[in-house]
Formats: C-alpha cells, sequence, structure tokens
C-alpha cells in the first residue's frame, strides 16, 4: 500500500511538474557591436557586379568560376560524408522518437518434439498407457510494452536528438560552404598562377629580344662581350622563374580535381586556356555581427550543440524518479492441434506493470548530473568562443579584401610607369645614351611588378571569397530556418 501510494505520489508530481525534469533551454545572450568595423570601407569599394550572399560565386563574372562550384557542390566527397552523417543523426532521432511510443511484436511458433525411452522421463512417462512419443506444440501471440515517461527523460533525450540532428544538417551546410569558398579559391589560384606565368614567359621573350640585340650589336664591334654575357644571365634568370610555376599550377589543377570528386588531370583540358583573374564583386549586404549568429552554420552547430547538452542535463535529473512500464500479452497456445490454436480453451494472456528505480545509487546519479552541466558549460564557452571568433574572420577578410586592392592598384600603377621606362631605355641603350646594365634593371623591375600586380589581382579575389564565406553565404536562407533556433 505504502508503494503504491509513493508511486501515485510521483506520477501526481511529475504531470504537475510538466513531465520534464531539468533546465528549460535559453537561448544565450550574446553582446555583439553593431556593425563592422571595416564596413564603411567595404561599402565604398568600386565594383561593376554586386553578388548576393546566396550564390556569391556567380557575382565574379566567370563561368568557369561558377560551373566548378557547382560541379563540386553535387560531386565532392566531403559533402557526401556530411550528408551521410545528416541520414545518421535523423536515424538517432527517429530512435528517439520511437522510445516514446508503446512497442508491439508479433511471435508465433511450432514445435514437434520426439521423446527418448532411455531418460528418467522417458521411462517414467513411457510406463503410461497410450504413451505419445511425439508431441506438438503451437503458439501464437501479440505482445506490447510502454514506457511511460512520467518524469521526462524520454523527452529530454528525444530533445538532445532534435538538436544533435539540427547540429548535424546545419554543419552539412557548413561543409557546402567551405566546399564553394575552396574551390572558388583553387580556382582564382589557377588564373592567378596563368597570369604570372604569362607575364614571366613575355618577360622570356622579351629578354631573348633583348639578346638577340646584343649579339648583334656584339657582331658589328659596337658592344663588348660582357653584355652579352650579361644577357644571357638575364635570359637564365627569367627562364628558371617558369618551371616553378608551372608546378604550381599543376599542383593547384590537381587540388580543383579533387575538390570536384574526380582524378587529377579529369578537367585539366577545361583550364588550359588561360584566363583573367576574376574581379572581386562588390557584396550586396554584410548585416551585423549578430547576422551571424543566424546565418553562419558553423555557429548554428555550436550553439545546437549546446541546446543537446542542455537536454541531457534533463535526462540525467530523470534519473532520480522511478521509471513505469506496462506490458501485455493475448495469444493462443495449445499442444493437442493446430487447429485448436485459435479456440476458446487455448486463449492465454498477460499483464505487466514494471517498475525501475535506482533507489541506492543517487550518487552516481548526482556524478552523472554534475558531468552534464559541466558539458553544458563547455558546449557554451565553445559557443561564444566561435560566435567571437567568427566576427574577427569577417573583420580580417574585409580589411584584407580593401588593403589588397589597394594594393593592386597601386602595383598597376608602377607597372604603366615601368613598362614606359623601359621602352624609354631599351630606346636609349640602341642609340648609345645609357648602357645595358639600365636596361636590364628596367627589366627586372617591370618583371617583378606585374608579377606582384597578378599576385595582389589573385589575393583580393581569395579575399572576396574568403570574406563571402566568413559571412555565411552559400547556402539559402530556407536552409538556415530548417536548422536555426527560432
Amino acid at each position: 500500500m505504502l508503494l503504491k501510494r509513493t508511486l501515485l505520489s510521483f506520477a501526481v508530481a511529475g504531470i504537475v511538474a510538466g513531465c520534464a525534469g531539468g533546465p528549460d533551454y535559453v537561448h544565450p545572450d550574446m553582446r555583439l557591436p553593431d556593425g563592422y568595423l571595416g564596413q564603411a570601407a567595404i561599402e565604398q569599394r568600386h565594383a561593376s557586379v554586386v553578388a548576393d550572399l546566396g550564390a556569391w560565386w556567380a557575382g565574379f563574372g566567370d563561368p568557369q568560376l561558377t560551373r566548378f562550384v557547382t560541379l563540386a557542390l553535387d560531386q565532392n566527397l566531403d559533402l557526401a560524408q556530411a550528408s551521410a552523417r545528416v541520414a545518421q543523426a535523423r536515424a538517432g532521432l527517429g530512435a528517439a522518437n520511437a522510445a516514446l511510443l508503446p512497442s508491439g511484436a508479433v511471435q508465433a511458433q511450432a514445435a514437434r518434439a520426439y521423446q527418448s525411452l532411455e531418460t528418467p522421463l522417458g521411462q517414467v512417462l513411457g510406463a503410461q498407457p497410450n504413451f505419445e512419443r511425439y508431441g506438438n506444440a503451437y503458439e501464437a501471440g501479440l505482445s506490447v510494452g510502454w514506457e511511460l515517461d512520467i518524469f521526462g527523460g524520454l523527452r529530454r533525450g528525444r530533445e538532445a536528438a532534435l538538436a544533435e540532428y539540427q547540429a548535424s544538417a546545419a554543419g552539412a551546410a557548413a561543409t557546402r560552404l567551405a566546399v564553394a569558398a575552396q574551390t572558388a579559391d583553387i580556382y582564382i589560384g589557377i588564373r592567378g598562377l596563368q597570369t604570372r606565368l604569362d607575364v614571366s614567359r613575355n618577360q622570356v621573350k622579351t629578354q631573348q629580344e633583348l639578346l638577340a640585340t646584343v649579339n648583334l650589336l656584339y657582331g658589328k664591334g659596337l658592344a663588348a662581350e660582357l653584355q652579352v654575357r650579361q644577357a644571357e644571365g638575364a635570359l637564365a634568370q627569367v627562364k628558371a622563374a617558369v618551371p616553378v610555376l608551372e608546378a604550381g599550377l599543376e599542383t593547384a589543377m590537381n587540388a580543383l580535381d579533387v575538390m570536384l570528386g574526380a582524378s587529377p588531370g579529369t578537367y585539366r583540358q577545361a583550364l588550359a586556356t588561360a584566363r583573367a583573374i576574376p574581379a572581386a564583386p562588390r557584396i550586396a549586404a554584410t548585416g551585423s555581427p549578430g547576422d551571424l549568429l543566424r546565418r553562419r552554420p558553423d555557429l548554428i552547430v555550436a550553439e545546437r550543440r549546446l541546446a543537446a547538452s542542455n537536454a541531457r542535463i534533463g535526462m540525467a535529473i530523470a534519473e532520480f524518479y522511478p521509471k513505469l512500464s506496462f506490458g501485455g500479452m493475448i495469444g493462443s497456445a495449445t499442444s493437442v492441434s493446430g487447429g485448436n490454436l485459435f479456440t476458446g480453451g487455448a486463449s492465454q494472456g498477460a499483464g505487466v506493470l514494471g517498475l525501475r528505480w535506482r533507489l541506492f545509487d543517487f550518487g552516481r546519479i548526482n556524478a552523472q548530473i554534475d558531468q552534464a552541466r559541466g558539458q553544458e558549460a563547455e558546449a557554451l564557452s565553445a559557443y561564444r568562443l566561435a560566435a567571437l571568433r567568427a566576427t574577427a574572420d569577417v573583420e580580417n577578410a574585409l580589411s584584407d579584401l580593401v588593403k589588397r586592392e589597394a594594393q593592386a592598384a597601386v602595383l598597376g600603377q608602377g607597372v604603366d610607369s615601368l613598362r614606359v621606362a623601359r621602352t624609354a631605355s631599351f630606346a636609349a641603350y640602341q642609340k648609345g645614351v645609357v648602357s645595358l646594365i639600365e636596361v636590364l634593371q628596367a627589366d627586372e623591375q617591370l618583371l617583378r611588378a606585374a608579377d606582384m600586380q597578378a599576385q595582389a589581382q589573385t589575393e583580393s579575389a581569395r579575399a572576396a571569397v574568403a570574406a563571402f564565406k566568413a559571412l555565411g553565404g552559400g547556402w539559402q536562407s530556407r536552409e538556415a530556418d530548417a536548422v536555426a533556433l527560432r
């Protein structure tokens, strides 16, 4: 009687308490600035095309870039793994949902036995008249079981599974974002290396023409052998840079093939023709640091894992209380013949009320609760740190984009000036006004400046990719709504 009253009081307490133990999840409050430090400079950028965050790669105005990013999003094997992880998390959520529902099973069996007469039991039974050594048994039934989630442990488990599933879905979106950004970054690097190769090859051609001119003058006795050797040395130095750039280009092309889920060399022919480095577009809207909490999928992953850790506190607290379950079975059994299986005399049934209570295990339960609270505190710190790092990522990317574009513009002016200076020095050398050393110096300065300009243009485009990635661009808002906490 006392046990019955105790169980009843626990059941009433659980219902009154809302049937769920542990703290309800509250989205953490993050104090972030209203805007970015580099936002004003970004808004002042001059670009002919404005890129939307959803499909920012199209804003570069390069059809091949758009094609390769699209292929990567369809074929990349990292994305395939992320999709498989989402399927696993979805299955875990299904199992958590099923734990709240009754379970049932249908079983049936038929058996035929033959009794030995040499065993003690066989000797006793064999002495009976009309003893049949053969025996049949038939049984069929339906059994059901249901754990009553009075104190909410199973529901907290479902909350944790749902949060983990949402974190997995956001993780897949983060992988998608990373794949798009890395593919674009590699492609831009390829175009940058091709541009630098063109600069070096053109300089080789220029140095070859200069060497031919010096040889012609040397043959006429108008130039010394020293000048010939100087021109040959300068040509060798320029030629030596070409194999290094070619090796880097091949490595980048192989990396792009892997991003596209293909063996190295698959898409090399499509990249054989050199093209200009894509120009960085304007960013349609940077939003505010607070927007990152909903836009960046890696932050959604951290927040959903925090929610899951909060739910696990409730799961641990629910272990303080008893667990009640109901079970039942109805069926039919006979050992006469299969035809009598479902007759009234063959019917059978059972009902079970189960109780499991870790009454003398409270010390271990307290330890599990403390562990769950510690994991939640760790997850909260990880989320706050991820938000701060994400804001820093955006600030760094915006600053890098503006500075790299300024560097490229200055270098462009320098290249124009050095190209004019080189033409003038070569004309003066032909007239005997200046020495060959001045022409070689002009060539070296022009080569260095043109190479630096190509690198700056490459880095500015890559900085734009990093900015789009840092802002959480590359997935649609409806995907964010599906996984973000409302």
